[in-house]
């Protein structure tokens, strides 16, 4: 399975842009997807989940902001990204588990993902 992501780009804080994540190779729906998100100097962060059954979570820094979506498309996912700030700035990585795998009770930094993308850049301009 390849998920690869797109969307990424420049935008002036306040702004808004919106991240898709495709995956190929799999012909049947994934389970538990979600988005993160690594700074330079910085630790990769979990911002947000959704699993199969549409339920999501989102970390307390883009709750409001961001949201994260399915789309109609097997293996789609979406994170439409609005009032950026500059502390966004970030590559953004799509990952995903296996038919069957849910999100779960795990925290968002946890969830083991089986799958990952190789991440589209966001920078915010102040």
């Amino acid at each position: 399975v390849q998920l690869v992501e797109s969307g990424g780009g420049s935008v002036q804080s306040g702004g808004s842009r919106r991240l898709s994540c495709a995956a190929s190779g799999y012909t049947v729906s994934l389970g538990c997807m979600g988005w993160f998100r690594q700074a330079p100097g910085k630790e990769r962060e979990g911002i947000a989940t959704i699993d199969i059954a549409g339920t999501t979570r989102y970390a307390d820094s883009v709750k409001g902001r961001f949201t994260i979506s399915r789309g109609n498309a097997e293996n789609t996912l979406y994170l439409q990204m609005n009032s950026l700030r500059f502390e966004d700035t970030a590559m953004y990585y799509c990952a995903a588990r296996r038919i069957g795998y849910g999100c779960g009770s795990y925290s968002l930094q946890s969830v083991p993902f089986d799958y990952w993308g190789q991440g589209t850049q966001v920078t915010v301009s102040s």
